[in-house]
């Protein structure tokens, strides 16, 4: 009976360090700045199109990230990804560039900017709903200083079409409404997504055609 109870204790304390052990693997473990996205969102045959997707640190979800998305729904609390895309409400491209993309819908709002070094400039930004320790707000995240990330872009062949991929690391936020500096995210956001659309025309053209209306 003594060596029967031993012996359960023993398995216990066994599973109980595996279960510590994973977790501490979990909460550490880095997260891939990079990853392959579906190559049908690339596919510029589909027409215009994009995804962004917004990675939250372990460290900044419920229990260190251990608990899956839906529980943490239940709880009203931060889920591991944030996402819209070209099929979300409101859902519009803004400026199409080498250097400078702007992607939206409603309550988010998304622009990733380059120097002429093609390195990430503060002028990036993403502003977005969350689900924060119960209350509902809208908080406005840039890149630290110096930044990480990249946007990469490349024309259609025959075609004014550009399309691309980014990664961006956010890791200053504030109330978009109040304007208060957060003390979330504990780790950086990670944004990745990819597009496909037509360049916003520029202010020459835009010229050119006011002047051929008011010609007319």
């Amino acid at each position: 009976m003594k060596k029967s109870i031993k012996r359960s204790l023993i398995i216990v304390a066994l599973a109980l360090v595996a279960f510590v052990s994973g977790l501490i693997w979990i909460v550490s473990r880095p997260e891939e700045l990079d990853e392959p996205f579906a190559e049908s969102v690339l596919d510029t045959s589909r027409g215009p199109s994009f995804e962004v997707r917004v990675v939250v640190p372990r460290m900044a979800r419920p229990l260190g990230g251990i608990l899956p998305d839906w529980i943490v729904a239940k709880m009203d609390g931060t889920p591991s990804e944030l996402r819209f895309d070209h099929t979300s409400r409101g859902a519009q491209f803004g400026i199409v560039g080498h250097d400078r993309v702007e992607l939206k819908a409603d309550e988010w709002d998304f622009s990733i900017e380059t120097d002429a070094e093609g390195l990430i400039t503060p002028a990036t930004r993403l502003v977005f709903p969350l689900a924060l320790g119960g209350r509902h707000l809208r908080l406005n995240c840039r890149p630290a200083n110096p930044a990480t990330g990249y946007l990469r872009t490349a024309s259609r062949a025959g075609s004014a079409e550009l399309g691309g991929r980014f990664v961006v690391e956010l890791a200053r936020c504030t109330n978009a409404e109040s304007g208060k500096t957060t003390n979330w995210p504990p780790a950086p956001l990670t944004v990745r997504g990819s597009f496909v659309g037509s360049p916003a025309p520029s202010p020459e053209s835009k010229r050119t055609a006011q002047e051929s209306t008011t010609a007319k």
